[in-house]
């Protein structure tokens, strides 16, 4: 489906490499299976961290906990911008024009300028509080956020097949 979509994509798709990925047996069920795996890990560590942002599991120190939570998102994370440039480029005119994935990349942006708003602006105070001090309004704010944009990105390439 190459109607309305732009040449660059178009080009993508049409590509040795995408075409070396649609008529593999094994790479397109492979890259969707990690971007599950890592969608799965992702969200383990973002939940994790959103929840203490948000004031639960008070009794541990903000500092430890989110550093590691960060490393496992960090490593999800680019585990699915592999898989998912693996996904799109096989499929690239289709989805350059598909609303759900057009808004799924809107808010993939906005969750990753959510994130450097928090690290510009609050993670410091975070990481000097001690277990069961309550959490600056920023860290609440910036948690609220990033659960609320994080399922909508998951709800959204869920959707994709549907557009």
């Amino acid at each position: 489906m190459t109607e309305g979509a732009p040449a660059l994509f178009v080009a993508l798709e049409q590509s040795g490499f995408a075409a070396s990925i649609r008529q593999s047996t094994w790479l397109y069920p492979a890259a969707n299976i990690g971007h599950i795996v890592s969608l799965t890990f992702f969200a383990g560590a973002i939940a994790v961290m959103d929840v203490r942002l948000l004031g639960g599991l008070a009794a541990t120190a903000p500092a430890r906990l989110l550093a590691r939570a960060r490393s496992f998102a960090l490593a999800a994370l680019a585990g699915m911008a592999m898989t998912g440039a693996v996904l799109f480029s096989a499929e690239a005119s289709h989805l350059a024009v598909n609303r759900a994935f057009q808004l799924k990349a809107v808010l993939v942006a906005a969750g990753l300028a959510n994130i450097a708003i928090y690290e510009f602006w609050a993670r410091r105070a975070v990481e000097r509080l001690q277990p069961g001090a309550p959490m600056p309004p920023g860290a609440k704010i910036a948690g609220a956020c990033s659960l609320g944009i994080w399922v909508a990105v998951a709800a959204c390439g869920r959707s994709i097949a549907y557009f």
